[in-house]
């Protein structure tokens, strides 16, 4: 059943994910397992995609190899996936760009929610804020200096309708800041503005934020997950001081539409084996990244749930990637 959201209602997603679980028969890979990930080489969703990659592999007996497919803010990735033949020996690494804001923000996709069957939810990945030496180092303080200084203090994003865009805009509005935002065209490019010091503060992913703070010439000054991560507990949450003020990406597997039951099954089981690895789960925390795992059908529920959270902010500030 479609989900609604304000006007506009949620598609569901390609398959109900319900039935999958329940497939009876069996399913094996007849050649290589290609995941496609829509962004380059080296960042966290590619990342992700090859540490589960290299699990999954002896699980289905077959190679699974990684395809980048970067550009477009994901979609040709994305699209590549939901027009590929639905036999299992294609997925789509997805992040929340791809499936979460896209849909909501882009008018002219060329692919749907529904052209897509859940496999399962790898991951999620809360933002940071990393703020330049001199400026204050707490939640607080920083809150409190931008609002002194309305339209002064500037923020680094990946560009207009990214994750971290979005999670930002978030923040903005729940704050009632007037923080001045600069696009740029990835982490890398921000986090020398930053270190430099022609950049106030950056909202990133964790391994970005991480890696600044390692540098010891930028503080992170709290995380937008719901909860503090396990490798860094003295390091606070925004949902602590302001309850509900939680923006997190995340990653998933997902298959073209109509990809048979009993294939989402394998693909399912070895998916969920390769995030519960200990080795995996270690590594993605690491890179700030909190492994997730379940079935299709808590994939797609999920999925549900992140695009009805966010649809009526996004239309409210009439965000628009075309």
């Amino acid at each position: 059943m479609p989900i609604a959201i304000g006007r506009r209602a949620l598609p569901a997603f390609g398959l109900a994910a319900a039935g999958a679980t329940q497939a009876q028969g069996q399913w094996s890979p007849a050649r290589p397992v290609s995941i496609v990930v829509p962004f380059p080489p080296g960042g966290s969703t590619d990342v992700t995609a090859r540490l589960v990659a290299e699990k999954m592999a002896p699980l289905l007996g077959q190679n699974v190899v990684i395809d980048n497919k970067p550009g477009a803010q994901t979609v040709i990735g994305a699209e590549a996936v939901a027009r590929a033949a639905p036999d299992g020996h294609t997925l789509l690494m997805s992040s929340g760009t791809t499936l979460t804001i896209n849909p909501l923000i882009g008018r002219n996709l060329p692919y749907r929610p529904e052209d897509f069957a859940p496999v399962v939810h790898v991951s999620t990945l809360p933002f940071c804020i990393a703020v330049r030496p001199g400026l204050p180092d707490t939640m607080e303080g920083f809150v409190a200096h931008v609002r002194a200084n309305p339209g002064k203090v500037t923020w680094g994003h990946n560009g207009r309708g990214s994750f971290n865009h979005i999670a930002g805009a978030l923040i903005q509005d729940r704050l009632q800041l007037d923080w001045q935002d600069v696009g740029y065209r990835g982490d890398a490019h921000q986090m020398n503005d930053l270190l430099a010091g022609t950049l106030d503060s950056i909202l990133v992913g964790g391994a970005t934020g991480l890696q600044v703070a390692r540098s010891g010439r930028a503080k992170i000054i709290g995380w937008t997950g719901e909860a503090r991560l396990p490798n860094l507990p003295d390091q606070p949450t925004f949902h602590e001081r302001w309850p509900g003020l939680v923006a997190v990406t995340w990653f998933g597997l997902l298959a073209p539409a109509r990809t048979p039951p009993a294939a989402l099954v394998r693909l399912n089981a070895a998916g969920a084996a390769a995030v519960a690895d200990g080795s995996v789960r270690e590594r993605l925390l690491n890179e700030g990244i909190v492994t997730a795992g379940g079935s299709p059908a808590d994939f797609q529920a999920f999925l549900s749930r992140e695009a009805e959270r966010w649809g009526p902010l996004l239309r409210r500030l009439n965000i628009q990637l075309n």
